[in-house]
């Protein structure tokens, strides 16, 4: 019972790892949301949990399997969830939208204030 958990857990936490990636993008953020693209503070964040979520399903998969099968499963599920994410994206973006509404709260994210972010932005683009 404990390896089926621990395998639905990994599956989910790749899911949300490639769906983060997703919502930091510009395009796939628009076809979920209404609301303007994230700056590039809160794409770098986004992308740094979608990476940190599939460090994590490695990890899930590791202490469920080993090293060696576990690499072997970590390798088999990010595919897979990957392409759910992009079929999610292509049939059903609306399921993604509770996600981008986490995404875009203002509160959670790294404090910068306006001029500092303007900034930065500015910087960013030359």
């Amino acid at each position: 019972m404990t390896s089926v958990l621990l395998f639905i857990a990994l599956s989910l936490v790749a899911y949300l790892g490639f769906a983060l990636l997703a919502m930091s993008q510009k395009r796939p953020w628009q076809q979920v949301s209404q609301v303007p693209p994230p700056t590039s503070i809160r794409r770098l964040t986004l992308r740094t949990l979608g990476g940190l979520a599939l460090l994590s399903a490695l990890v899930l998969c590791v202490v469920r399997d080993g090293p060696s099968f576990g690499a072997l499963l970590w390798a088999t599920t990010i595919s897979i969830a990957a392409a759910t994410v992009a079929f999610t994206l292509t049939w059903a973006p609306a399921w993604l939208r509770p996600l981008a509404k986490v995404a875009a709260m203002r509160g959670r994210a790294p404090c910068v204030n306006e001029r500092n972010q303007k900034s930065h932005e500015q910087a960013g683009a030359d």
